[in-house]
């Protein structure tokens, strides 16, 4: 059994779950994913959660549990579940992968004063070569994080898009554009800006959240939003399942990637989001120092790169996407990037022949 184990991520996760375990299920092998709860089961991955809401509970009925499960190898999805899972592995003799999923040296920058953040990403990454070096494998979600694993057996398993099947695809037609948000939104995320730039589309554009706020900016939102006026044209679904979220997005126009820079992940970042976008054929509005994204969007074709932290810049690219016939031809470039050479199934591959040699070499141990 091969054994997902995450401290933080939700038991649906996209990457976790609905990629990587379901890709390790349909490849033959019994895959359960365990997780703090809420439980919410998905597909042929078998999902355990534990409770306690106490960070130092949950680790120890995270260990304690997968330690019972005694899998053939062990899948970690986060810095805190490196560690349970390095644990766990030394007690089952199970092999160990470390699953990274961001820039974590950077983490904690802005949360401490410029002078401290040098000694704070010295000591993340003595740690994380320490546990690479103690892995079997190190599965790296997207371009840029290796570095930190100097040694260690890396194989890039990026992020890239999952086309669900009997996926609705948007057709464009004239009238005012809906703007979608998908996914974790929040003051980094570019919400504020975002106010600003909808103030300035003309009074039909609407603006559709799916998705929850994780930095506790809820209330300050909503607040912005009715100081300007703008609560009217504001819908905000909270978080939905993932084929709800997917059909509700496919009823917008634009799709809109706003991170704001100043954090290293933001810079690396492959979201869900935006291949979520590419995939529902909707022309995206992405910020250009973001490397990754910027890449996608240029060779594909997608929508238009601009300067996030301008809200005339984000306004001009929707008046410019206000075109059907812009929309339709860049929408096209994206939804085609998303079932070739940005979709999953190329990284699925890589996976599991990572998990076939090491599965092979586990039964000759």
């Amino acid at each position: 059994m091969i054994l997902l184990l995450s401290a933080a991520h939700t038991s649906d996760d996209m990457r976790v779950v609905r990629k990587e375990g379901e890709s390790l299920a349909a490849a033959g092998w019994a895959v359960t994913h365990l997780s703090p709860a809420p439980a919410r089961p998905i597909g042929a991955v078998a999902v355990e959660t534990v409770p306690g809401a106490a960070r130092r509970r949950r680790w120890w009925a995270l260990y304690a549990r997968a330690v019972a499960l005694s899998p053939r190898v062990i899948h970690a999805s986060e810095p805190d579940a490196w560690i349970i899972g390095w644990l766990a592995a030394r007690r089952t003799g199970a092999r160990l992968v470390l699953d990274v999923h961001e820039h974590y040296p950077s983490r904690l920058d802005a949360r401490l004063p410029p002078w401290l953040r040098p000694l704070a990403q010295g000591a993340i990454r003595r740690v994380m070569r320490a546990l690479g070096r103690r892995a079997d494998a190190v599965v790296l979600a997207k371009d840029g994080l290796a570095e930190d694993f100097p040694g260690a057996r890396c194989v890039a398993v990026r992020n890239h898009a999952l086309v669900p099947a009997r996926l609705p695809r948007r057709r464009h037609g004239p009238g005012p554009v809906t703007l979608l948000h998908l996914g974790a939104i929040g003051v980094a995320r570019g919400w504020p800006v975002l106010l600003e730039a909808l103030a300035l589309c003309p009074e039909g554009t609407r603006l559709l959240v799916i998705g929850g706020f994780t930095d506790g900016s809820e209330a300050a939102f909503h607040a912005a939003a009715e100081a300007r006026g703008l609560s009217g044209r504001i819908t905000c679904t909270g978080w939905l399942p993932a084929e709800a979220a997917m059909a509700r997005a496919a009823m917008a126009d634009i799709n809109l990637v706003l991170f704001q820079p100043g954090e290293e992940n933001h810079r690396l970042a492959l979201p869900h989001k935006l291949f979520d976008g590419m995939a529902l054929g909707l022309p995206v509005i992405a910020p250009h120092f973001a490397t990754g994204v910027a890449a996608i969007v240029e060779e594909s074709g997608c929508g238009v790169l601009v300067d996030v932290t301008n809200a005339h810049a984000i306004a001009a690219a929707v008046r410019e996407l206000e075109d059907p016939a812009r929309r339709a031809f860049l929408g096209e470039g994206g939804w085609q990037a998303a079932r070739g050479p940005w979709g999953w199934p190329a990284e699925a591959e890589k996976l599991v022949a990572l998990y076939r040699d090491l599965l092979d070499q586990s039964m000759m141990r």
